[in-house]
């Protein structure tokens, strides 16, 4: 690794002209002169900090991504003198306590047990793989997301990278184990990665502040992998699973259709038994389909029997099959998802592609519900965790009235009122999730299935809430794509898209108390 160079502020005073451009940001000193004419806001804004400390000016106009994405290449060194030479083994000693506070420590930003508390759902592999994950997250996605936003899709070299690292695995869990070359998930021996390991990527992930980059990455992958491994044909797996995980092909979940979306047991689109034996043939339309517009693999919902739940199947269907089409829809939010609507016309899909057995689908849908709940939920939760630490961040640095926004007591109240609703939040996913590691996954399906949906009501208005509050705390950069507001703009259009897909708030409040009652009178419950 490359020495680090210090300058003084008479060092950088020096470099005050359009050829030779130097300022100071965040205590780093960048070279800036082969940037002033790329400059968006042109290059006397620059030219009137050369050579200075522009720190102030900068934050009031940009968020720390612009640094991340722009400034590696520019950097030169920092303002300052060398560090002493440590003469003990004290700094490596608190480098390697992993149960010492992590990340920038911002009020709330971050779960409780990040700040050093102790909890009894963590141990050290849960911290070593929170720092494996923030580590990629912060290098490889979080720079690039309005960029990736902007353009409506993600780069597929993304994919790759993230089943080179192990993240795809991650999101998977145990239950690719056979279908990888990996030694371990991230780190952490298959043994040992439970629900936890998995909650902490997807927590990670999800402070990139996008759902349609969330989604775009581990969206239809997280769905619709899941129900081949759970119940499809050792061949389909073997043929499938690899290049998923890999990330070198990509796989949705394809349920919602313009006739039905919770309402899965009336669903229409069709697939016929051949006279043969050997194929079905499928016809009918799916829409809303996260990640459909760029899948090579399609995990659909197809009715191969009579009305009802009763006559719903799985079919694998590939892209290449003639008859297949897709269409990327126009959304309010989560653009790099690649939210799509399919057609199939007369399309032709072996018997060996059917997952599990024949007019079960139902069940095998109904199977994946509470694990699809709670990653929405884990999802939503963060993002107002980032609305909450965004919003922060800017009151700290922001001034009006001669004083900045957060010693206006309205906006510390503001600030209150959605850390109270993200941290009940959190500590209930916390309860569930330990539920979950201590029963069978069809005794879960059963008793959990009704706190779950209820938890993801409790998250999606959580996020609503937090998304509100924190635009009204940025005011009109909250209203503009890109710059300071931009996580804060960008996720205030992302809210109905977690409020509405995997059961809207209405469905789960019904399902939510309805379920619970029934279990309860099962258990003796006297009502």
């Amino acid at each position: 690794m490359a020495s680090v160079k210090y300058f003084s502020e008479q060092d950088v005073a020096q470099h005050a002209s359009e050829n030779d451009c130097w300022i100071v940001v965040h205590g780093k000193v960048y070279d800036v002169t082969g940037f002033l004419n790329d400059h968006p806001g042109g290059k006397k804004v620059i030219m009137n900090a050369a050579g200075t400390d522009a720190t102030r000016q900068f934050d009031a106009f940009h968020n720390a991504g612009i640094l991340e994405k722009y400034g590696p290449s520019m950097l030169i060194g920092e303002l300052g003198s060398p560090p002493a030479q440590e003469t003990s083994d004290a700094a490596s000693e608190q480098t390697d306590d992993l149960s010492a506070p992590f990340g920038d420590l911002i009020p709330f930003g971050d779960p409780s047990w990040y700040q050093g508390w102790d909890s009894p759902y963590y141990n050290d592999s849960h911290r070593q793989l929170r720092a494996r994950v923030r580590a990629f997250v912060d290098k490889e996605i979080m720079p690039y997301v309005h960029e990736w936003d902007e353009a409506k899709q993600i780069p597929r070299a993304l994919f790759p990278k993230c089943g080179q690292a192990g993240v795809l695995l991650g999101i998977l869990g145990p239950l690719g184990k056979k279908y990888t070359d990996a030694k371990d998930i991230l780190g952490v021996p298959y043994e040992e990665y439970d629900l936890f390991h998995e909650f902490i990527v997807g927590d990670e992930l999800a402070r990139c502040g996008s759902g349609g980059v969330l989604w775009g990455l581990c969206g239809g992958f997280g769905i619709g992998l899941p129900p081949i491994l759970l119940f499809g044909s050792e061949e389909l797996k073997q043929r499938i699973a690899p290049d998923c995980i890999s990330g070198k092909k990509n796989i949705c979940l394809a349920i919602t259709e313009p006739y039905a979306g919770s309402d899965v047991a009336n669903l229409r689109c069709e697939a016929k038994e051949t006279p043969d034996g050997e194929y079905f043939i499928v016809n009918g339309e799916k829409k809303w389909i996260t990640n459909g517009a760029f899948a090579d693999y399609f995990t659909v919902a197809v009715r191969t029997g009579g009305e009802g739940m009763g006559g719903l199947s799985l079919l694998l269907i590939e892209r290449t099959m003639p008859g297949v089409k897709t269409r990327q829809m126009q959304c309010s939010g989560v653009w790099s998802s690649g939210t799509t609507y399919i057609t199939f016309e007369d399309v032709k899909v072996p018997k060996a592609n059917l997952i599990g057995q024949q007019d079960k689908g139902f069940k095998y849908i109904m199977f994946n519900f509470n694990h699809e709940r709670m990653g929405l939920t884990v999802q939503a939760n963060r993002f107002a965790r980032v609305c909450l630490e965004e919003a922060i961040k800017y009151a700290s640095k922001r001034k009006t009235f001669g004083k900045p926004l957060i010693e206006h007591q309205v906006i510390r109240h503001k600030l209150a009122d959605m850390a109270r609703r993200v941290e009940v939040t959190h500590a209930w996913m916390e309860q569930l999730i330990f539920q979950s590691t201590r029963m069978s996954p069809q005794e879960a399906m059963i008793k959990l299935g009704g706190p779950v949906a209820l938890l993801k009501v409790q998250a999606t208005q959580t996020f609503e809430f937090c998304a509100r509050e924190a635009a009204q705390i940025f005011g009109g950069l909250a209203y503009t794509r890109g710059g300071q507001g931009e996580k804060v703009e960008r996720l205030y259009r992302e809210v109905r898209a977690y409020a509405i897909p995997g059961g809207s708030e209405e469905i789960m409040t019904e399902l939510g108390m309805k379920q619970s009652l029934k279990v309860a009178q099962f258990l003796g419950a006297k009502i």
